[in-house]
C-alpha cells in the first residue's frame, strides 16, 4: 500500500489548534505546557486544548472530546498505553496523532523512526507531515467471570470488547513476561525490566493448544504454541526485530508463533529474532546466508488480514506491551490506513 503523506500547510489557514492528551504520571505537566505553548505561538497556532488521562479514562474519552472541540492534531504524551488509547479514539477521524514518547517502550515512535527528544517531538507536532498507517484491531472474548482488563473503557467490561493496537498483540510467553514485570523496576531501568519479567515467567512456560483460522480458512487448524503474536510493526526495544517483514502501511498483519522443540529450540528461536532478523537481514551477504541456512521451524511466520484463535484454556494477552487480562477467543484483523500520524 502506498504511503500517503500530507504537508502541514494542507490542514487549513492560520488559527489551527492542537490538543494534548497527557498522562500526569509519565509527564511533568507544567514543563509540557510551557514548551507546547511556546512552540504553538511560534508556529502561529491558536490556544492549545489540554486533557489529562485518569484511572477510568486512559485517553479514549478525552480524545473524543478534543476531536469534538475541533482540534487539528492530537498529541499523546505518555507511555504506549496512552498512545494506544488516543489512537483508538482517532481511528478513521482524519485528525493526526502526534507523539511525545514518554514511556518505557515507545514502540510506535521507534517503528516510525521518530525522535525521542522532548523539544523536537513537540516541534514536530507543528511542523511535521502526516502519514497514514494501518491499525490492528482485536475483539477479545473473555472467559465467564473474568475480571476487567487493564485499559478497559469501564470498570465492568462486557464479555466481548474491541480495541486497537499499533504495534503488537500477543498471548503466551510475551503476555506472561509483561504480567510478571515489576512496575518499580520498570520505572528505574526502563525496558530492561522486561528481562526480569521474562525470568519470572519461566516457571509458567508451557505449550498452549488452540484452533486457528487465517483469512477465513476452513476448517480451523488445531495447533500448539508457546506464544502467538500479531504485528502491525516489528521492532522492539533493544533493536530486536521480531517481525522483519511487518510494515505499518502494507494493509496486512504479520503473525508469529514460537514453537521451540526442547531447550535448544529456545536458543534457535532467540538466534532467529536477534542475530538473523536483527543483524544478518540488514546486509545483502547476510540475506544470502539466511537463504542457504536450514529453516528454523521453532519460529513460524505468516501474513494475513484476519486471524481467529479459539483457546482450549483462557490465556493472558497483551496489547502494545500492556497487560490486558485473559481471553478465551480472539479475533484480530487489520484496518488499512485508519490512523494518520504526524511524522
Amino acid at each position: 500500500m502506498a504511503v500517503a503523506e500530507h504537508s502541514r500547510e494542507e490542514a487549513g489557514p492560520a488559527g489551527r489548534r492542537a490538543a494534548v492528551v497527557f498522562n500526569p504520571i509519565k509527564v511533568e505537566g507544567s514543563k509540557l505546557r510551557e514548551a507546547v505553548e511556546r512552540r504553538a505561538a511560534a508556529a502561529g497556532w491558536g490556544e492549545t486544548f489540554w486533557y489529562e488521562t485518569t484511572a477510568l479514562d486512559a485517553g479514549q474519552h478525552v480524545t473524543a472530546a478534543a476531536i469534538a472541540a475541533g482540534a487539528d492534531v492530537v498529541m499523546a504524551a505518555g507511555g504506549d498505553g496512552t498512545v494506544r488509547a488516543v489512537a483508538e479514539a482517532l481511528r478513521g477521524s482524519g485528525v493526526p496523532l502526534a507523539l511525545l514518547p514518554s514511556g518505557t517502550g515507545n514502540l510506535l515512535a521507534r517503528n516510525l523512526d521518530l525522535t525521542m527528544d522532548f523539544d523536537e517531538g513537540i516541534g514536530l507536532m507543528f511542523t511535521g507531515y502526516d502519514r497514514d498507517i494501518d491499525l490492528g484491531l482485536i475483539e477479545i472474548t473473555r472467559p465467564a467471570g473474568a475480571a476487567a482488563a487493564s485499559g478497559a473503557d469501564s470498570p465492568a467490561e462486557p464479555a466481548s470488547s474491541t480495541h486497537v493496537f499499533l504495534v503488537i498483540a500477543g498471548l503466551g510467553i510475551d503476555a506472561k513476561m509483561i504480567a510478571n514485570t515489576n512496575s518499580k523496576l520498570k520505572k528505574a531501568v526502563g525496558w530492561l525490566a522486561y528481562v526480569d519479567g521474562g525470568l519470572r515467567a519461566l516457571p509458567e512456560l508451557h505449550s498452549i493448544t488452540m484452533s486457528v483460522s487465517i483469512d477465513g480458512e476452513e476448517p480451523w487448524r488445531d495447533v500448539s504454541s508457546h506464544s502467538v503474536m500479531a504485528g502491525n510493526c516489528g521492532l522492539l526495544p533493544g533493536g530486536i526485530l521480531l517481525m522483519p517483514d511487518a510494515k505499518p502501511d502494507d494493509g496486512v498483519l504479520d503473525f508469529m508463533a514460537l514453537r521451540p522443540k526442547g531447550p535448544f529450540g529456545w536458543i534457535r528461536a532467540w538466534n532467529k529474532v536477534t542475530i538473523e532478523n536483527g543483524v544478518l537481514a540488514k546486509s545483502a551477504a547476510g540475506r544470502r546466508l539466511i537463504e542457504i541456512s536450514p529453516d528454523v521451524k521453532d519460529v513460524v511466520y505468516a501474513q494475513g488480514t484476519d486471524l481467529r484463535l479459539r483457546l482450549d484454556e483462557p490465556q493472558q494477552i497483551q496489547l502494545d506491551g500492556d497487560e490486558f487480562g485473559e481471553a478465551s477467543l480472539l479475533h484480530i484483523w487489520v484496518d488499512p490506513g485508519a490512523l494518520r500520524v504526524r511524522v
